[in-house]
């Protein structure tokens, strides 16, 4: 039976007072895989370029490609600095980059996975991301790693079973094409690395149950961190 403190889900928080986050610097002594894609390099650059050359937006090339911006892009909102990497020797991780929290004394190093096709998340994802942390490249290896796998849907049992099994620091992150994240539990190795009293709660636009989305807080109050370029 997994335990209970195993995994934060998200539960409804109240409107906080925003701080920023102490330790925001990022990790400096990173050295990121060479791009794969020369010709963008977030979301506008990739609209831009798959206008120009008229790229079909139903390929699986542009939904995956879109997807891992606005992945990118929703993350970078809640103080992650990321890059997307892509290519055929990834391990399957599609972002790398840094997350400055209050909780951790330097900031935690993060690979990500995105699945913008999968009808339904299965445990294997999960095991597929304890993968990337064995292929992961060299400053993402070791300690203070945080391995995060991103889908449209929601996390199944199975899914949050895997993630507590696991002996990897892991975490799960429900992501809309439109860029809100409404999903976010990790494993108890993932607050042992550094996510500690970190809550997850629901904030709610003008009160609109439809406008709701993920807000991170420490000590009762919201973490409001400014992404640094990766």
């Amino acid at each position: 039976m997994l335990a209970a403190r195993s995994l934060r889900f998200i539960r409804p928080a109240q409107q906080p007072i925003c701080r920023n986050s102490t330790n925001a610097s990022p990790a400096t002594d990173l050295t990121y895989p060479e791009s794969q894609s020369p010709n963008h390099h977030d979301l506008p650059s990739f609209l831009e370029y798959a206008s120009r050359i008229d790229m079909d937006t139903k390929s699986t090339t542009y939904v995956g490609t879109h997807y891992e911006y606005t992945t990118q892009s929703a993350l970078e909102g809640l103080g992650m600095s990321l890059k997307r990497i892509g290519g055929k020797s990834d391990y399957g991780i599609d972002l790398l980059g840094t997350w400055s929290l209050p909780s951790a004394s330097e900031p935690l190093k993060v690979l990500i996975q995105c699945k913008a096709f999968a009808r339904k998340i299965e445990p294997s994802h999960a095991r597929e991301l304890e993968g990337a942390f064995v292929g992961a490249p060299t400053g993402w290896r070791g300690a203070g790693v945080l391995g995060l796998l991103v889908s449209q849907k929601s996390a199944t049992k199975g899914v949050r079973e895997a993630l507590g099994r696991s002996r990897w620091p892991m975490g799960y992150l429900l992501c809309t094409s439109e860029g809100k994240v409404l999903q976010m539990v990790w494993n108890r190795r993932a607050e042992q690395e550094g996510l500690e009293g970190i809550v997850v709660g629901l904030k709610y636009a003008g009160g609109d149950a439809a406008q709701k989305e993920v807000i991170l807080t420490w000590k009762g109050e919201a973490i409001r961190t400014d992404p640094h370029p990766a």
